[in-house]
């Protein structure tokens, strides 16, 4: 596959959980849970507190078949291979082998059990990628459909079979320990329970069995009515409760000490719930299913029950109409066929928001519990129109319903459905007599905000009040059109409305228009598909069922623009926001830009599956397409703002470059780049990056910042009340002046010939700090005094600055200038340079005046002043060519 010159994949929206079951890591350092779940060719990184999305991990060759997880990988099976993850995107092993692809996963200690469909079973070396064990089943006798490993069963794994028996394996010594004859039904799920050699077996019939395994003995057997048991699990808090997930979407907890039904949860899922885990010590439940959802239950109901607690969702079915909302460009409404209306949002996944499903009393929708079969559901929106001027007084967002005459609304800042459903009193049941199927067919909406403009299958036009729903206004007559309403559109400024039929024919109306005739008419000779609009240029699109799409100038009511190419139905269009481009989508699985100025289509580019809608951001960065049996919305990226690039026309009838959806833009760095480490071990960022690159010692600002103002600290945080003196040592033991109290010993080099005088070797009274400096004179090596200077405070530091001169009586001129040479050492090197130039303000601020007096001292600042000079002007250059790019890009 080719990549695409205006229009990059970027990333997918709206994607959370597939038919994979979902993974739970406990993460020691975070003291925290994490989520992983499937979402095709990649897996999604949960925290369990806030549901926030952690990570995303690149893509696979093909779909995930499996996962599994432990504390430190997480392993997927995509074809044939199996790759092991680190922190959720990091691929760390990868294991080849199987012939067949791998549909099961099981972590076991330092090994990795998988097992693929032709029933292969290869047990790995998680660290040296190599095969411990293989073994060879035959289908016809034990394909095996689940795996467990017994708590306390060491080296031993229980298998279930589509025969329904159950054989329990030594993976050490690679022997069958015992069969299980079964219960002549395959066996879909295996669960440890809380006790010891007691397991759970879920069968294909809906049977679940607690049986022990080490007796070969059934303890009880339970059914459940809603078909083959999908996933068990226990809690794991002290209550005796098993749950059960069914292909219907239902979750049954079980009173195993009651051995009855202890609560239901009906329609948990819209899907089988394929993936459950209860949460150790904890009164949470965690589920996934195909419909694409992942919710928390909590255990907290008055009779025990289950109640949601935390969601994180995207749409059951594939979305069919989307638009950006907002001058922004960060959020994108989005309808689908399950009847809900949905906000995504390009830049966090945590504004994610559901405006709820159509409901035709939403009162009594909302009483019923969630996920449940309910009557009252409306059909899928196909088509709605929403504005930003009035979100905050009514509602801003109008809708239209597969099938049905009315419209609803919905309010985009309450994030719910609206009250009021418009329709016309003609259309009403006592006065539709003979007329059948009327239908609603396009709308538009003002850009006050104030009204909204439908079109009816019957011919008829009618304007809404969006306030209070009355109906305001019709236009023209069914006699004018002959036909069902294609599309409708108001300028701007609300003078003008447009309207198109399934003729061909374009009627513009004044939009006061109280039974008016036409401005003007338009014949395309062909039947209109839709209409969409560009406000501020006044153009409007039309795409007619030729596969052909016009450009119409509102203002000169003309064509000016005619593009022909598509082979295919033309599904949606968009305008770029100069209007320069129009870009339109088809059937054909081709998007396509042209270019309205020289009427030429200069980009074009298809898809795996046909975009059946697509809306440009109103700030032109992303395009945003919606695509048959994806659950998701992509993201492209309009490179032409980032880089230059140079358009030129293409012949239409060209085949448009294949390119893969965003989904898919990273395929081959899973298959090429395994990158193994020697040990498991962290990151560690190295102390300097480079030598010509000035390095900060990391050290907090109160240790350094305020050293030339210490004195006016001291004074302001001096006590009211004197300090009371410390218990005094002997006086004949020296102490290290530190935060703790320590002697110094270090220098006791007292002789004792067995008289009573003491021959002394030092009569210098130097400071601890002193005299490290003063060990430096011979190596130069300056390492220790840093170190030592990083340790203090900033008072002992001030003080030990002060300490160095021979006035103090704890230093010397020597001792001072080998202090400069350490600070020349450390702006040489380029490391701890904040922490130099604040212990040199306080060196100069408090010997200024034996520096003036001493000819060495004063001969020695050039170098310091050399030094410093040469950093500071390589960092004051790369500050200033960084602020030149930037200011370069603002203003291009």
């Amino acid at each position: 596959m080719v990549n695409n010159k205006v229009f990059y994949p970027c990333r997918a929206l709206g994607f959370v959980s597939n038919h994979v079951p979902l993974q739970v890591r406990y993460i020691k350092s975070r003291k925290e849970n994490l989520i992983v779940t499937c979402v095709g060719k990649s897996f999604h990184t949960y925290a369990i507190t806030h549901f926030s999305l952690l990570s995303v991990s690149a893509m696979h060759s093909s779909d995930i078949l499996c996962m599994g997880a432990d504390s430190f990988h997480v392993y997927t099976g995509a074809g044939c291979n199996i790759y092991a993850w680190r922190r959720g995107t990091e691929l760390k092993h990868c294991y080849k082998g199987h012939q067949f692809n791998v549909n099961l996963l099981l972590p076991f200690g330092i090994h990795l059990i998988s097992i693929d469909e032709g029933n292969q079973f290869i047990v790995w070396d998680i660290k040296e990628e190599t095969k411990f064990l293989e073994l060879n089943f035959n289908k016809d006798d034990f394909r095996i459909t689940s795996i467990i490993h017994p708590s306390t069963y060491i080296n031993k794994i229980l298998l279930g079979s589509e025969q329904g028996q159950l054989q329990l394996w030594n993976i050490n010594t690679s022997k069958l320990i015992y069969t299980f004859k079964g219960w002549r039904s395959a066996v879909t799920a295996l669960a440890q329970t809380p006790a010891l050699d007691v397991v759970a077996i879920g069968l294909q019939n809906g049977k679940i069995y607690i049986h022990n395994i080490k007796c070969d003995e059934t303890i009880m057997d339970l059914l459940q009515d809603w078909g083959a048991i999908t996933s068990i699990s226990f809690r794991w808090d002290g209550e005796p409760i098993m749950a059960t997930g069914s292909v219907c979407g239902n979750i049954v907890f079980w009173d195993l000490e009651k051995r009855q039904v202890a609560s239901q949860l009906l329609g948990a899922h819209g899907s089988s719930v394929t993936g459950m885990v209860c949460l150790p010590n904890e009164p949470l439940i965690l589920t996934s299913s195909p419909d694409n959802t992942l919710k928390l239950w909590i255990f907290d109901m008055p009779d025990g029950g289950a109640r949601l607690l935390r969601v994180r969702e995207g749409h059951s079915s594939a979305p069919s109409f989307i638009r950006f909302h907002g001058s922004n460009g960060h959020n994108i409404l989005s309808a689908a066929s399950d009847s809900s209306l949905r906000i995504f949002n390009t830049r966090t996944e945590q504004f994610n928001k559901s405006l709820g499903r159509a409901s035709y009393n939403r009162k009594a929708s909302k009483k019923r519990k969630a996920g449940s079969n309910d009557p009252l559901i409306m059909p899928p929106i196909i088509q709605f129109t929403s504005e930003t001027t009035r979100e905050k007084e009514w509602d801003n967002i109008a809708s239209l319903h597969s099938g049905l005459t009315m419209v609803t609304t919905w309010s985009y800042d309450k994030l719910k459905m609206g009250d009021l459903k418009l329709l016309p009193e003609r259309f009403h049941k006592k006065n539709l007599k003979g007329v059948s199927n009327v239908v609603a067919t396009c709308l538009s909406m003002t850009r006050c905000g104030n009204f909204v403009i439908v079109g009816y299958s019957t011919g008829h036009v009618d304007r809404f009040n969006m306030q209070s729903g009355i109906w305001r206004d019709c236009y023209g007559a069914p006699e004018v059109y002959n036909g069902p309403i294609r599309g409708v559109a108001v300028d701007g400024l609300n003078q003008i409305v447009i309207t198109g039929d399934s003729h061909g024919h374009i009627h513009f109306w004044r939009f006061k228009s109280k039974g008016s005739a036409s401005l003007k008419l338009i014949d395309l000779e062909d039947s209109i598909n839709f209409f969409r609009n560009h406000y501020e240029s006044s153009m409007l699109a039309v795409a007619l069922e030729d596969f052909s799409t016009c450009i119409i100038d509102i203002d000169t009511k003309r064509v000016i623009r005619k593009f022909s190419g598509h082979v295919g139905q033309v599904t949606d269009a968009t305008f770029s926001p100069d209007c320069r481009w129009l870009i339109t989508s088809s059937m054909d699985s081709s998007i396509k830009i042209w270019d309205i100025p020289s009427g030429q289509l200069i980009n074009h580019f298809a898809t795996e599956e046909p975009c059946i809608s697509l809306d440009l951001s109103p700030n032109g960065e992303t395009l945003a397409t919606a695509h048959v049996d994806y659950l998701g919305i992509f993201l492209w990226t309009n490179s032409t703002l980032f880089s230059r690039i140079t358009l030129k026309a293409i012949d239409p009838s060209e085949e448009a470059p294949l390119i893969a959806l965003p989904e898919c833009s990273y395929i081959e760095t899973v298959e090429e780049e395994i990158c193994l480490e020697a040990d498991d071990s962290d990151f560690k960022s190295p102390e300097q990056i480079s030598n010509e690159l000035i390095t900060l010692s990391g050290l907090p600002t109160s240790r350094w910042l305020n050293l030339l103002n210490i004195d006016i600290i001291k004074k302001r945080n001096k006590p009211k009340a004197p300090p009371k003196a410390p218990k005094l040592a002997p006086f004949f033991l020296p102490t290290i002046p530190s935060l703790s109290f320590q002697f110094d010993l270090s220098n006791e080099n007292v002789t004792n010939s067995g008289g009573k005088t003491l021959a002394i070797s030092n009569f210098t009274n130097y400071s601890a700090f002193s005299r490290l400096v003063d060990m430096t004179f011979e190596t130069n090596d300056f390492s220790a005094v840093i170190d030592k200077l990083k340790s203090f405070g900033p008072s002992m530091i001030d003080f030990e600055i002060k300490s160095l001169s021979p006035e103090s009586g704890g230093g010397s001129v020597q001792i001072m200038l080998q202090f400069l040479k350490c600070l020349e050492y450390m702006l040489m090197s380029n490391k701890d340079f904040e922490l130099a130039i604040s212990y040199l303000g306080v060196f100069i601020k408090a010997h200024g005046a034996i520096i003036s007096k001493n000819e060495e001292l004063r001969r020695y600042l050039p170098n310091i002043q050399s030094c410093h000079s040469v950093a500071w002007n390589r960092l004051q250059d790369k500050l200033l060519f960084s602020l030149s790019i930037v200011e370069n890009f603002r203003i291009s």
